[in-house]
């Protein structure tokens, strides 16, 4: 581990070198390249350096024990000889974390989809209110959210909704949320106060740039047509809603959220690119699919992951066997307690992988 350590710290500073380097400053892929790269290293140099600082203490504070020194110093050297073990097993304890490998998408932006799924209206209704969660969490995350395109039911719901989540590392901390989420509650429309039970799926992609997936203009059909709003409403008279069907993979996005074709057009580009990029990801790991199954998180998008009971106020994530009773503040965008507890199950994961590898 300390030699991997060594050979990170030599990589950051040579990064920092290049970095004030004219010829990489007016050079934009190379310090675009090179910026990312030294942001990804900075956190696990920090530590190391608090980690060698400690030890180097340690030694220092050994060294003291061997001096004649009387008895209030002794047990006080004792005393800070006890506390940096502590600070180094902490710096141990992390530097472990952040050398598993990373996920390459993690830094990313995401493109969500939410869909109701069995329940009809009352499913729509329900992915509205999952939508309306994770935009409140993007935004105590300081990310911004853009929608990309909305089907409507004529209650207020959604058949679908596609947005866009902007903000570094969104795809590190959402990408658990793949999956089926199911509600339990009494539906507005129950007039016998019975509990039904309904489900929404979730889809978190990440946004591929055009240089990770190419996709050829002769590969894309366009097709324009008017858009509509709830319930089949017409809102433009003009041809502004785009659909765009990738042939090779038969990917189809359409797009209407916009007045303009262009803007629709590159809203549903960023769609296609994605969904194509997660294709490829999907097709290229399938040799690993027990890894896969095992890791929290990167299971089929059909399982069920998440159970949110209204009358009792719970939540339960099955995958980890957490269930808080805070739904209504979870709702609000409070999800840092799930986030956090599958980002500790994953890594704990790995970590376990690794050592047993």
């Amino acid at each position: 581990m300390l030699e991997r350590l060594e050979t990170i710290e030599a990589r950051y500073d040579k990064l920092n070198e290049l970095l004030s380097d004219p010829e990489v400053i007016n050079d934009t892929n190379k310090l675009r390249d090179y910026s990312k790269e030294q942001s990804s290293l900075q956190d696990t140099v920090a530590v190391y350096r608090e980690y060698k600082e400690a030890k180097e203490q340690l030694d220092e504070a050994k060294l003291m024990l061997e001096d004649k020194l009387d008895a209030e110093m002794t047990a006080m050297v004792k005393e800070e000889i006890s506390g940096l073990n502590q600070q180094i097993e902490e710096f141990t304890a992390q530097l472990k974390i952040l050398l598993l490998p990373k996920d390459p998408n993690d830094d990313k932006n995401v493109i969500v989809e939410v869909r109701g799924a069995a329940g009809g209206d009352e499913a729509a209704l329900f992915a509205g209110d999952l939508y309306r969660m994770y935009t409140r969490y993007a935004e105590m995350q300081g990310w911004k959210s853009e929608v990309i395109e909305a089907s409507y039911t004529e209650l207020g719901g959604y058949k679908e909704i596609i947005f866009m989540i902007n903000g570094a590392g969104a795809y590190s901390k959402l990408k658990y949320e793949n999956g089926a989420h199911r509600v339990q509650r009494v539906p507005s429309t129950e007039s016998g106060g019975r509990i039904h039970t309904s489900t929404a799926t979730v889809a978190v992609l990440p946004e591929a740039e055009e240089v990770e997936v190419e996709i050829h203009e002769k590969d894309v059909r366009v097709d324009t047509f008017t858009s509509s709003g709830p319930g089949g409403q017409s809102v433009n008279t003009t041809q502004s809603a785009v659909r765009l069907t990738h042939v090779p993979t038969g990917t189809v996005v359409s797009c209407q959220d916009e007045k303009s074709q262009i803007k629709n057009k590159e809203k549903a580009m960023k769609v296609l690119r994605a969904r194509v990029y997660d294709k490829i990801q999907r097709e290229i790991q399938k040799e690993y699919d027990e890894t896969r199954k095992s890791a929290v998180g990167s299971g089929d998008r059909s399982e069920r992951i998440r159970t949110y009971n209204f009358p009792q106020n719970r939540v339960t994530d099955h995958r980890i066997g957490l269930t808080i009773q805070k739904l209504d503040q979870i709702l609000l965008g409070k999800m840092d307690e799930f986030v956090e507890a599958l980002i500790t199950e994953d890594q704990t994961s790995k970590m376990k992988a690794q050592a047993d590898a």
